[in-house]
């Protein structure tokens, strides 16, 4: 489902891309509503909070919608991370994830040789999000220091892509256009929720155990 989202995206096929992008996050939706797994209720409000971005930026006019909607998502991820892992545990990663934010935030403000940078309406809407994305990054890094385990790194993992996946977003809507932005953005964010859910769900009992 994901993989027909991203290529009805890349190709322009509008209709299937409504179809598909919202069914591969009520797909996961629906594994993690099967499964037993640790304080389900934030992992579901941070999948609901996607769902919803994902739907507000299907169509046009609705970026505020769609930001607020993954502002939503990440608190509730970031509600999840702590609940099994101390604040910020690796503070050199959140200086350095912050440094990035920064940077970026800088980059959309000014908007550099490219653009004339963010429109005054969304200077602190996307600044929130900048800061609470990068909170909830850190706290993905600071517990699997902790944790030190191959399923805390995945959610690492997830939210480094997450990251990315936004940050080549805003580049595309805010500084220079970029080739396969869809391809980009769209595989970047799949893996982002693949690989955060993944580490979050109860790992599959080997055979014979």
């Amino acid at each position: 489902s994901a993989a027909l989202a991203t290529l009805a995206a890349a190709e322009g096929w509008t209709e299937l891309h409504r179809v598909f992008k919202p069914l591969t996050m009520l797909v996961v939706i629906g594994l993690v509503l099967r499964a037993d797994v640790r304080h389900k209720g934030w992992l579901l409000a941070a999948l609901a909070g996607s769902l919803a971005g994902d739907a507000f930026l299907m169509f046009e006019g609705f970026f505020i919608a769609g930001l607020a909607s993954f502002l939503l998502a990440h608190l509730a991820y970031i509600a999840r991370l702590r609940s099994d892992a101390p604040w910020f545990a690796d503070r050199r990663a959140l200086g350095a994830v912050g440094a990035v934010g920064l940077v970026m935030y800088a980059l959309l403000w000014s908007g550099g040789p490219w653009s004339g940078g963010l429109p005054p309406g969304l200077r602190a809407p996307v600044a929130a999000y900048v800061l609470v994305i990068a909170l909830m990054v850190s706290q993905a890094l600071g517990r699997a220091r902790v944790h030190a385990d191959p399923a805390a790194w995945r959610v690492a993992a997830g939210a480094l892509c997450f990251m990315l996946s936004d940050t080549l977003l805003a580049t595309d809507r805010f500084l220079v256009p970029l080739p396969a932005r869809d391809l980009l953005v769209l595989s970047t964010y799949y893996a982002a929720q693949g690989l955060m859910v993944a580490g979050l769900l109860p790992a599959a009992p080997r055979q014979g155990a």
